[in-house]
Formats: structure tokens, C-alpha cells, sequence
């Protein structure tokens, strides 16, 4: 990740001086915000340590107490010196419980056992220990180019040696990450199974005959069906764990482009961001609209307020006035606009051809074929590449039932991506209208190299809006771990996400206004993958780089 010297303010005011950006008011006055925001993190990263270590304490302590409670019951039981009162409850409520029913809430005994043994536990270890106060983040929103995500991205550059905690995500990679952890929890065999093992560990051995064992295994099932309750914060205390596990330290998480474009959407980020910014997480998010413009047609009402509630509790909401699209004010003052070849004429096509051919030679390698690895388990075959390099075309990439986790594969594994025959996009092509955009956000958003050849030029590239919506919500997808794209209507009707509302009511969401930001965001990034310093940039910011940094790098 590019070095930001003197945190985001520097950098930016550095940028305008050699003329890359033009001065703007209002990107100074969030670069200002986010440098203070960044001074304050040193401080409360040591604060975080400092928590966690007592906290890592605190847990450990509170499960040898809960481990002993368990064990005086259950010696209590095996000697049968409990009281002749509570035994017949107990018996009786025992005798309840073992009859099948079906309308009857499940597990009021054992509520009420886990809740007196958790009192007992406060009085004897004590409460939780509370987290330091986080410095308030920030919500970013504004126009299509108005600078959010380059904010974000110098202020996320900058935290790097700071805070051990620390991700950056996109909307739709934030999603389907969401919804892969959801979809583990809600393996119920395999839940079962840990549930199974984890208590079988240290349950079975103890020195009580067979019936305590049981009752002793069913008040452990029960603690950790309790805590799996509430699938969302169990989803959030994963969302930013690395893959080498616990690190002590504070959280920060750079959300790049905010919306609710469902249901789904909403339930989700309300769970999951509530979750983290309640345990100390700072939030810097971007979005093209303000936190209560966001659901503009009322879906879950109520979840969404308090979601908005505890967004303005921990962030600074900040307006990005500006009517400029600075990406095309770049581009315009730039001399290189080698990467997008339109039309399709055979002097472009001959010029897209050579560039290939130039890039695989820079190369030094031979074209192949690949086969990448996509979330829930299902593969892509990528006809060309080479050395970081691949070429598709605009059909094999849109004209199929694919989508953002296949994009993403795309973009962490190329640094260069050709996309050939781009036709002008209207409403007969919706579906693949859509994919497109969602393509060109993956590959912005992971800082690939990209190269085009299109039927006309990149303002043009969106037509025939007057003959309907181009986006459409019953096409999005919503893929699963093994199974085919589905759609969000179909997941809706199987009720496993409550609408609060009819489809029809959701679908009306993405239209008008909301499709205008979708297509002018896509052409606004189109525009800015051709200057110079989008492309500068790519050496050093893209994973490819990233993970090898001596090999492939010359």
C-alpha cells in the first residue's frame, strides 16, 4: 500500500502542488478531518491493547467461575442434597419439557438456569470490562467524482503501521462476505457437530454418572445456543479478524460506497456495523447519499432508524458540495488516452489487438489459460493470461448469469484486465448493463489497469434509459456457497430474510435516480482509469503487487 507522509492532508496538498488534482474546498476541508481522525487513532490503539488484554482476562475468568458453578450443581445433584422443593419443580418441568410440542417456546427452564448462573457470575468476576471511547469516524457523501473514495483510500493508506485491525471493502464485496459467514452459521449439521465436540471435551470425563453428564451437556448446548442467537454480531465479531487470528488492538473499516439496495442490505448492514461500532470499531464510509436519504422507500423502517441512530452517534456526517466530477477534470488535462479504443472499426480493433500483444511481450510470458478459485466454492475459467495480465470479452463476462464474486476473483488476481466488444448499453441489455457496472466497480476498486474496445465512447457507452429502468432488482443476484446465481425475490419468498413489504414494493427502489448514480459512478471511474494517476498507481496499490513484491515487480 502506497506510504501517505504526514497523513492525508499532506499527501492531498502534495497531489494539488504537482498539479495531479485541482484544488478543491471542500476534498481540504475531509482531508483535514480525516488527518485529525488519524492523529487520534495512535492513542487509542494503545487504549484498545490495553482493553483487550483485560477483557482476554475477564473471559478466561469467567469461564473457570461458570466451569465451577456447573460442577457444585452437578455434584449437588449427584449427591441429591438440593431441596425437596426445587427437585419437584425441577421433575416436573422435566416431565413438560420431554413432551413433543410444537407451539410452546423452547428452553424457559433452562433460560431462567442460565440467567441466575450469569448474575452469579457478575457478582463474582464482575462486569465486562467497558471499551475506551472510539474517536468518531466519518460518513463521506457527495456527487459521482467528487473525491470520497480517493479520501477514503489516502486515509486508509496512511493507517497502515497504526491500527492492527484494518479493512477496506466495497459495497458488494461486503455483502457476499456477510452473506458467506451467514450461510456457515446456518449450517445446522455442522453447528451441531462443533456444538457436539466442544462439549463432549471436557463434559463426558467428569466423575458423574451417565443422567448429570446429560443434564450438564444440555446446560453447555444451551450457553452456546444462546450465544449463536443473534446471527448477525456473530457474523461481526468474524468480519474483522485477519486470517492469522486474534490481534489486540483497535478496528478500523473503510466502506466504500454505502447503499441499501434491499432488504438484505439493510438488515445486514444495520446487524453487522451496529455490532462493530458498539465494540469500539471507527467507521469511515462513503456514499452518494446522506445517512437518512439512504432508504428513500421506507423498507424495515424501524431497524433502519436505529441503524441511522448509532451511525450519527459515532460518525461525523460530512457533505462533499462540490458539482465537479473531478475524475473527467483529469482526464481532460491528461495526454494518454491509450486504454479505451472505441469504435469498433478495424484501425481500434488493430490498435486493441497490438496493446495486448504489447503487454503480454512487457511481460515475459506466454498466453494460458486458468482457472480461478470464487467464493462458495464454484471456479471461473479465464481463457487468457499472462503474468497478471488476462483478456475477456465484454459477452463471456456480462452475457452470462455471473456476478461481483467472480469479478472480484477477477480483480485481486489480474493487475491488467482487457475487456473486448463493449457494446452501447440500453434496456434490452439490461441484465448485462448491470453486470457491467458491477465490473467496473471491482476492478476501480482493487486499482486494475483496464483496456477497452467499445462500439462508441465512454459518454455514450449508457443509452436508452427513456425506454425503461436498466436496472431491475429481481436480476440481482444473490449467490449461495454450492449452488447456482439465485435471485434476492426467489430468497425473499423462501422467507429466510423477512421483507417487511411486498417485492414489488422493493423492486420500485432501483430506478430514476437511483440508476443515474449507478451509470454515471461506472463512466466517472471509466474515465479516471485512464489518467495518470489512477495508472501510477496501479503498480504499488494493486494485491498483485501487494504479495509479490519482488517478483513481480521490475
Amino acid at each position: 500500500m502506497v506510504s501517505v507522509l504526514g497523513g492525508p492532508l499532506a499527501y492531498y496538498k502534495s497531489l494539488v502542488n504537482q498539479g495531479k488534482l485541482k484544488h478543491d474546498p471542500y476534498q481540504e476541508k475531509v482531508a483535514l478531518e480525516l488527518d485529525s481522525l488519524l492523529g487520534r487513532l495512535d492513542q487509542y490503539e494503545k487504549d484498545m491493547e490495553e482493553y483487550h488484554a483485560n477483557l482476554a482476562k475477564w473471559e478466561e475468568n469467567r469461564e473457570n467461575e461458570r466451569r465451577r458453578l456447573l460442577m457444585e450443581e452437578a455434584k449437588s445433584k449427584q449427591q441429591g442434597d438440593a431441596l425437596t422443593s426445587i427437585n419437584k419443580r425441577r421433575n416436573m418441568f422435566q416431565k413438560w419439557m420431554s413432551r413433543k410440542f410444537d407451539n410452546v417456546e423452547p428452553g424457559v427452564g433452562k433460560w431462567v438456569s442460565y440467567l441466575n448462573r450469569e448474575k452469579k457470575l457478575d457478582s463474582l468476576v464482575g462486569k465486562r470490562p467497558t471499551a475506551p471511547p472510539a474517536p468518531k469516524g466519518l460518513y463521506i457523501y457527495g456527487n459521482v467524482g467528487s473525491g470520497k473514495t480517493m479520501l477514503m483510500d489516502m486515509f486508509y493508506s496512511a493507517t497502515e503501521g497504526i491500527v492492527q485491525h484494518r479493512r477496506r471493502l466495497h459495497f458488494h464485496e461486503a455483502m457476499l462476505q456477510i452473506h458467506d459467514l451467514m450461510h456457515k452459521v446456518w449450517k445446522s449439521q455442522e453447528m451441531e457437530k462443533s456444538l457436539q465436540s466442544s462439549i463432549s471435551n471436557w463434559v463426558m470425563n467428569l466423575p458423574f454418572d451417565t443422567k448429570i453428564k446429560e443434564w450438564l451437556a444440555e446446560e453447555e448446548r444451551y450457553k452456546q445456543e444462546m450465544k449463536m442467537k443473534n446471527i448477525l454480531p456473530a457474523v461481526a465479531d468474524k468480519f474483522l479478524v485477519d486470517r492469522q487470528g486474534y490481534q489486540r488492538g483497535s478496528s478500523i473499516l473503510c466502506f466504500d460506497e454505502i447503499q441499501t439496495v434491499d432488504v438484505f442490505a439493510i438488515v445486514a448492514l444495520s446487524g453487522i456495523v451496529s455490532r462493530l461500532l458498539s465494540t469500539g470499531t471507527v467507521l469511515v464510509a462513503t456514499s452518494n447519499r446522506a445517512p437518512r436519504d439512504l432508504n428513500q422507500d421506507g423498507m424495515q423502517r424501524e431497524i433502519f432508524q436505529e441503524f441511522i441512530a448509532r451511525l450519527e452517534e459515532h460518525c461525523e456526517i460530512i457533505l462533499i458540495g462540490s458539482e465537479i466530477d473531478y475524475r473527467r477534470h483529469i482526464a481532460e488535462s491528461s495526454i494518454d488516452q491509450t486504454h479505451y479504443f472505441w469504435p469498433l472499426d478495424s484501425n481500434k480493433i488493430k490498435e486493441y489487438e497490438n496493446m495486448w500483444s504489447l503487454v503480454v511481450s512487457q511481460s515475459g510470458g506466454r498466453i494460458t489459460s486458468q482457472t480461478l478459485p470464487v467464493m462458495f466454492g464454484r471456479t471461473l475459467e479465464v481463457p487468457e493470461s499472462c503474468n497478471g495480465a488476462a483478456r475477456f470479452t465484454f459477452e463471456y463476462l456480462c452475457g452470462r448469469p455471473i456476478g461481483a464474486a467472480d469479478y472480484i476473483a477477477i480483480a485481486k488476481t489480474y493487475h491488467t484486465v482487457f475487456i473486448g466488444d463493449i457494446p452501447v448499453m440500453s434496456m434490452r441489455i439490461r441484465d448485462k448493463a448491470r453486470r457491467f457496472i458491477t465490473l467496473v466497480d471491482e476492478l476501480y476498486n482493487h486499482h486494475c489497469r483496464l483496456y477497452c474496445s467499445a462500439a462508441t465512447s465512454v459518454d455514450d457507452l449508457f443509452q436508452g434509459t427513456e425506454e425503461g429502468t436498466l436496472f431491475d432488482l429481481e436480476s440481482f443476484q444473490f449467490e449461495t456457497e454450492t449452488e447456482n446465481p439465485r435471485l434476492r425475490r426467489d430468497v425473499l419468498a423462501e422467507g429466510n430474510v423477512s421483507s417487511g413489504g411486498t417485492t414489488t414494493g422493493i423492486i420500485s427502489l432501483l430506478s430514476g435516480q437511483e440508476e443515474m448514480f449507478a451509470f454515471r459512478r461506472a463512466v466517472s471511474r471509466l474515465i479516471e482509469m485512464q489518467t495518470p494517476l489512477y495508472l501510477e498507481g496501479v503498480s504499488y496499490l494493486h494485491p498483485y503487487f501487494q504479495e509479490k513484491p519482488t517478483e513481480n515487480q521490475s
